[in-house]
């Protein structure tokens, strides 16, 4: 991908500016072996629980280690590259990634392995709130669109982790994680040649006028409650998410006695329909507005989680389709929002999104383990199932879109 082709194929959208598309897939590409890096964890946590003795709770703790690593870190990288852009930020923190990959592969104990992931937890602290920020550069005023673009690298990238898990991983044992490394030293080298395009486009727009920002007139504190309104939605959306994406494996065992692939199998299933809604999002809330799919998204969820419970093998897998389309459209929709709600703020919003859910989705592993080693895997479902109903609470978000129309 060179940087005269990073520049290449764009296309105009709606504010004039260009829509680079290339940029777009390139980095939707990175989030895709990003995050396939990243699945491989909860993906191999059968492999490890029975290797290592673990319980529950000491698996809900390697997720836990993770997910804290990199929610504790993107605010803080979001909000310093707001203040000042480093174009090559991306590779480093991918390196970071490689470096905890590798550890993972040879992991004798316990510790180690928490080590590795919180080296993975790094590194993607640096990916996400960065990605986001050069994806709505690159977006020509399409920021749903871009997102989503985006996005949906990260969920297909996901899904592909626990097939690939299944296929390597369990069958070759700990060690061929280190065969994922070549992912991460091909991610290294494309973003590399994306921040060389991150490096020219802020040296190009260095030479044009400042463009004035909208603003939507809503009060420090008005916009306060409304930030604090889409963390609850986060909070719902991505406790539930934890439920499937550490334990649906567990899960699927202990209630239907499925093997380890077929488990994995249907987690991919599961997985993928995640990615196909994360695309879906984006476009639709540009079109029809963000409120709009925040509150169908996260909401319009409650009745397939509350059947899941009492499904069969067959249905249960069959449910977990509209669960995974619905309620992926949401992020995308909840990250330009807040961008809009925080003009300005690209770095700090997107590092405070992606650090809060995915804070959120550490702690909802680790505490859904403990929940798990005190009652049974089927009563953490038979909770979960009831998390969506807090997307009532988008009724009180404000209609953005139409605000800024009369900004």
């Amino acid at each position: 991908m060179s940087e005269a082709a990073l520049g290449a194929k764009n296309k105009t959208g709606s504010d004039g500016q260009n829509t680079a598309f290339i940029v777009l897939l390139g980095l939707s590409f990175c989030h895709l072996l990003n995050d396939m890096i990243q699945s491989l964890l909860p993906a191999i946590y059968p492999l490890l629980k029975v290797s290592f003795a673990l319980s529950f709770t000491q698996i809900g703790f390697i997720t836990f280690a993770f997910q804290v690593t990199a929610s504790l870190l993107q605010p803080l990288i979001g909000y310093a590259t707001d203040k000042k852009s480093r174009p090559y930020s991306l590779t480093i923190g991918m390196g970071f990634t490689l470096v905890g990959l590798l550890l993972l592969s040879v992991a004798a104990n316990f510790e180690t392995i928490l080590i590795a992931a919180m080296l993975i937890g790094t590194g993607s602290s640096v990916f996400h709130p960065e990605s986001s920020r050069i994806a709505r550069l690159a977006s020509g005023g399409q920021h749903g669109l871009a997102q989503s673009i985006f996005q949906v690298g990260g969920n297909t990238g996901s899904a592909i982790g626990p097939l690939l898990a299944a296929i390597i991983v369990i069958q070759r044992g700990q060690a061929s994680v280190a065969w994922f490394s070549l992912a991460a030293a091909l991610a290294i080298i494309l973003l590399w040649k994306v921040g060389s395009w991150y490096k020219n486009h802020l040296a190009a727009a260095a030479k044009k006028p400042a463009v004035l920002i909208r603003h939507h007139g809503l009060s420090r504190g008005r916009v306060t409650f409304v930030v604090g309104l889409l963390m609850l939605l986060i909070f719902s959306k991505f406790f539930y998410q934890a439920s499937l994406s550490s334990y649906y494996t567990f899960y699927l065992i202990d209630k239907f006695h499925v093997s380890v692939e077929q488990s994995q199998v249907m987690l991919f299933v599961y997985l993928f329909a995640t990615a196909a809604g994360t695309l879906i999002g984006g476009p639709i809330g540009d079109r029809y507005g963000r409120r709009f799919v925040i509150w169908v998204s996260i909401l319009g969820v409650l009745p397939f989680t509350l059947i899941l419970p009492h499904a069969n093998l067959f249905w249960t897998g069959v449910l977990t389709v509209p669960i995974g389309l619905i309620i992926a459209s949401a992020f995308s929709a909840i990250l330009v929002y807040a961008q809009d709600l925080m003009p300005g703020r690209v770095g700090t919003v997107a590092g405070l999104f992606f650090g809060f859910a995915f804070g959120m989705g550490g702690i909802g592993a680790a505490s859904l383990g403990m929940l798990a080693d005190h009652t049974s895997i089927g009563f953490v479902y038979n909770v979960c199932a009831f998390l969506p109903a807090i997307g009532l609470l988008a009724l009180l978000l404000p209609n953005l879109d139409r605000l800024l129309r009369k900004a």
